[in-house]
């Protein structure tokens, strides 16, 4: 299947598209995106499709510089659950490397590489679209964030040596200067960053010793094999997709960039279904969540993708034997039970 970018590549899309004068709903759905779903930070959509929403919206605001504006906007959050590991690590280098080693956690197209040599280091970056698409917004977004990154450990006055793309000069450089400085560079071999390595070595003044093996174990456990399946991938998105109540095998299908016939061959080659990966997936979160006390069914209901409490009960006693209530008040008590 085509590489995969999460929802967050496009954090505040809307917002710089509408103080640029265009539409961003309409060019969303003309690439084939759901602008009801840009909400879900961890959903993913189609990676070619977002490559493809930039280069539109460059060229509908007269801006070359769009993609520098995203990046302008980038968070720590908008990394999604590797945030949280890499404010811990003790020096830059550590962060670069997690985030290079787990980057198919936030971005399937990107490929990134660090190298050190003669004083200086070199983060290149890459997109592996899988086919031939102009690309230049994107790899700027790219290595905008990546120097956000780099200056939120390094302060706001650190400045790299060179930041170089491949593709030529915009005719207005004012917001590439304004960002980088005066050493950014094009019609360059590479897309990305070079600096001092001894800035590799910088502490991370954000990072507190006490927590930074409780971040990585619990990294641990939540970090996804590069060699995930595409039954995986499914199961993934339907988690994702449960709370937005709009879980389809028509969403999923357009998250991955695939038509619905490819998901269904996918799941067949696995033994399953979608409405049965969908149950299952359902089976096991509804187990996750009617056992915490804290969490009403109300919400549960909805967190299941249910659109009313009725509806979620029905299925619960269908699939368990009895009413949630009546599952958590026995789990509560710790007294076996046998599911339907």
């Amino acid at each position: 299947m085509k590489p995969r970018v999460r929802n967050a590549a496009l954090s505040s899309y809307v917002e710089v598209s509408q103080s640029l004068g265009i539409d961003p709903l309409s060019l969303m759905k003309h690439v084939g995106l759901d602008p009801v779903g840009l909400a879900v930070q961890d959903r993913w959509i189609s990676g070619v499709a977002v490559v493809q929403l930039l280069e539109l919206s460059a060229a509908a605001s007269h801006h070359e510089d769009f993609g520098l504006l995203l990046a302008e906007r980038r968070r720590f959050s908008n990394l999604g659950r590797i945030s949280l590991v890499i404010r811990e690590e003790p020096d830059v280098r550590s962060v670069l490397e997690l985030l290079i080693r787990h980057e198919y956690m936030y971005n399937e197209m990107l490929r990134s590489r660090l190298s050190e040599a003669h004083g200086l280091a070199t983060l290149k970056l890459c997109l592996d679209l899988g086919e031939a698409t102009a690309a230049g917004q994107a790899a700027e977004l790219a290595v905008g964030a990546f120097h956000q990154v780099l200056r939120n450990f390094l302060g706001t006055r650190w400045q790299p040596v060179a930041v170089c793309f491949t593709h030529g000069a915009p005719a207005d450089t004012r917001t590439h200067r304004r960002i980088f400085g005066p050493v950014v560079e094009f019609d360059r071999e590479f897309n990305g960053i070079v600096f001092y390595a001894s800035d590799l070595d910088a502490p991370n003044l954000m990072s507190d010793p006490l927590l930074r093996t409780y971040a990585r174990q619990y990294f641990e456990s939540i970090a996804i094999s590069r060699d995930t399946t595409e039954l995986d991938r499914v199961r993934e998105l339907i988690e994702v997709l449960l709370p937005t109540g709009r879980c389809s095998i028509e969403q999923v299908a357009g998250s991955l960039g695939v038509d619905r016939r490819t998901v269904h061959r996918h799941l067949s080659a696995s033994g399953e279904t979608f409405s049965s990966l969908l149950n299952a997936t359902r089976t096991q979160l509804a187990e996750q969540l009617v056992a915490n006390p804290r969490r009403s069914l109300t919400e549960i209901s909805r967190l299941l993708g249910f659109s009313a409490s009725s509806a979620f009960s029905r299925w619960f006693s269908e699939r368990f034997g009895c009413s949630p209530r009546e599952w958590r008040l026995r789990r509560t008590r710790q007294q076996p039970f046998t599911e339907g």
